[in-house]
């Protein structure tokens, strides 16, 4: 998926999406490779789609065959952030408070427990909470952090040794006050 200035989201991702439907049903809203896709197959196959993954599986049905991270990267393009009521675009104000501290941001809306063990952190979120929350603490670039690994509702944080696990922890928790 490709966006251009011209493709500005209001609203929520589905009431964009709707309306690009409704206003343009036979103009082709994916293209990969020689396989192209009208927003109106779009739509009919888009119903109810509650997860990355499950958009994937629907283009696979399609005939497009593409990754997580391509579709991660598709709705960072599209300035579109996930939230409990589902994908939605930022305004300004957002997109400005997000620049200056996305890792806050995220932590207050996603972070419901940590978890130390040893050099590991886990981090609890809701369903669908995990992988936004490890999109803003890797874009933190900690050097205390080796890597991350996040599921649906759970962010495994490495680190070399307990004490920069603590590091690590006591950051989260001050950007947290």
């Amino acid at each position: 998926m490709k966006s251009s200035a011209q493709d500005k989201v209001e609203g929520t991702i589905h009431e964009s999406f709707r309306a690009r439907v409704a206003a343009h049903p036979d103009a082709v809203a994916v293209e990969c490779a020689d396989k192209r896709v009208t927003y109106r197959e779009l739509d009919i196959a888009s119903n109810h789609i509650a997860s990355q993954d499950e958009l994937r599986r629907r283009l696979r049905h399609l005939g497009m065959r593409v990754t997580q991270a391509t579709l991660s990267r598709d709705l960072h393009e599209l300035k579109l952030v996930k939230t409990a009521e589902g994908y939605k675009p930022l305004n300004a104000a957002a997109e400005e408070s997000a620049a200056l501290a996305p890792l806050a941001r995220a932590l207050r809306e996603f972070l419901l427990d940590f978890r130390p063990a040893q050099n590991l952190l886990v981090l609890k979120t809701p369903p669908g909470g995990a992988q936004p929350l490890a999109a803003a603490l890797d874009s933190e670039r900690f050097p205390e952090v080796a890597g991350t690994i996040a599921g649906d509702d759970t962010v495994l944080i490495i680190t070399s040794t307990p004490r920069t696990r603590a590091a690590v922890q006591k950051r989260m928790e001050d950007l947290l006050r």
